[in-house]
């Protein structure tokens, strides 16, 4: 190799989302029109965003409000056989007060519907790689650090 070439190197899509639980521990899942299944509030890193300030925009964008939004959660590496290579941030958005979820306003171009579920309920309503993610973060949310994935799973120690 010359001194001019560059090495290939991965130029992933990189996507940041938020988990939010209401006070009985149950988790918030949005219906995106353009999905059929159900997903996190969040959306792809617009160019020169980080990680953190698109998932404020687009919890704003999708759910009307600005909650505080927490510590990382998971880094998740998850190419997707269609779509090429991804890195996929979640991070802690808490819990949501009444008084928040009253401000809810949804995109309407964007999302059908939202609820909260049980957290044993994910890997039913949702796609399994997501389901993985989804609940490696809150194991990570319970540990009180972040986990780095491969395919929403752990790499073996």
């Amino acid at each position: 190799m010359t001194g001019q070439e560059t090495p290939p190197m991965a130029t992933p899509r990189a996507a940041a989302g938020a988990l939010f639980f209401d006070e009985h521990g149950r988790l918030l899942l949005v219906r995106p029109h353009y999905k059929d299944y159900r997903d996190l509030p969040g959306g792809y890193i617009e160019p020169g965003e980080t990680p953190f300030q698109a998932c404020v925009r687009e919890v704003h964008e999708e759910l009307g409000i600005q909650p505080p939004i927490g510590d990382l959660l998971v880094v998740d590496w998850a190419p997707h056989p269609q779509e090429g290579d991804k890195v996929l941030f979640l991070f802690d958005g808490g819990i949501l007060s009444p008084s928040m979820r009253d401000s809810i306003r949804l995109g309407a171009d964007e999302l059908a519907g939202y609820d909260f579920h049980p957290v044993e309920e994910l890997p039913g309503l949702l796609i399994e790689r997501l389901a993985h993610r989804v609940t490696a973060a809150v194991t990570a949310r319970s540990l009180g650090r972040p986990l780095y994935l491969e395919h929403g799973q752990q790499l073996p120690n």
